[in-house]
């Protein structure tokens, strides 16, 4: 992946206000947790800047826990984002969410209460953040949630605050698949994703390339960002990425220049978060056309990458 640790949160709406069910997509071993019977805790709601960050002050019961899950693949935006969906599926509103250097990197992670190694692990050039409340009871429920990663394992660090005042939140902790499922008919694949489940390849046809060149734009590209949010909302899915020129040139210097366009839209693909574990390139040159080379436009068909499905189940 790279990253390194997909669970998932579900929060059982139907039980006492704040009271957790856990599940984690892989073996997870519970580093920390503590409990207070009345506690306060400055909640991180914004980015530092200016020498401090923005706070909310939550008052309750607090819970402090963090773990560790083997096994992991995906990415810190993939995980986050799981986690985000679960919390806001039960009720709780989103007040802040960040990335790294957008929180405000090592004055952010050191100027917010987490765990110290080898109880949570945060890597300064990888974490993520948020923030999020519950106001429908009778006691407002505030939640924070760090995710971050090692070489192979991620952590993550939870703090709660609030809901009952009649003693510590209860938090049972499973492996399998979360417990909680949308609601509504499934939502309706992208034709990029239809075509790549049906026939096992498809085009990612927006991408074009100059003859000779391997320069992606600094431009979103939609089919990028459809097999990107495929790609990580689907963690155990991987795919190849084919690059194709046109004729010009000899075989062998058209191979290296496939490989480079098939590697350009690898990268892009990371960079909005997959795993780079899901993804590999590679490049035939021009032995697979799609169109003539004979034509300027068959020759820009030809200039392409192919995404292709390498999983099995």
């Amino acid at each position: 992946m790279k990253f390194y640790a997909p669970y998932l949160l579900a929060l059982a709406a139907a039980q006492p206000a704040f009271a957790l069910d856990l599940t984690f997509s892989g073996p997870a071993t519970q580093t920390f947790s503590e409990t207070v019977a009345f506690d306060s805790y400055k909640l991180p709601i914004g980015p530092f800047q200016d020498g401090a960050i923005p706070t909310l002050v939550a008052e309750g019961p607090k819970l402090q826990a963090a773990w560790r899950v083997e096994s992991a693949s995906g990415t810190t935006l993939g995980v986050a984002d799981n986690l985000r969906q679960q919390i806001e599926a039960v009720g709780f509103e989103l007040l802040y969410e960040c990335e790294t250097q957008d929180c405000g990197g090592f004055d952010f992670r050191f100027e917010t209460d987490v765990l110290p190694e080898p109880d949570m692990h945060i890597d300064l050039g990888d974490y993520r953040y948020l923030a999020a409340q519950r106001l429908g009871g009778a006691v407002p429920e505030y939640l924070s949630l760090f995710v971050s990663r090692s070489a192979a394992l991620g952590y993550v660090q939870m703090i709660l605050v609030g809901g009952s005042q009649d003693g510590p939140v209860e938090v049972t902790t499973t492996t399998g698949r979360p417990t909680i499922r949308p609601t509504g008919p499934a939502p309706k694949l992208a034709p990029l994703i239809e075509r790549l489940e049906a026939r096992g390849s498809a085009v990612l046809q927006d991408l074009a390339f100059e003859t000779g060149s391997s320069a992606l734009s600094g431009e979103t590209y939609e089919t990028l960002a459809i097999l990107a949010e495929y790609l990580i909302a689907n963690p155990n899915r991987t795919v190849a990425l084919v690059g194709h020129t046109d004729s010009e040139g000899s075989l062998q210097g058209n191979i290296g220049l496939s490989r480079k366009r098939a590697q350009a839209a690898a990268n892009r693909l990371i960079e909005l978060g997959v795993g780079a574990a899901q993804v590999e390139a590679d490049g035939v040159g021009y032995l697979a056309p799609v169109a003539s080379n004979l034509t300027e436009d068959g020759r820009t068909q030809n200039r392409r990458v192919e995404v292709i499905l390498t999983s099995t189940q």
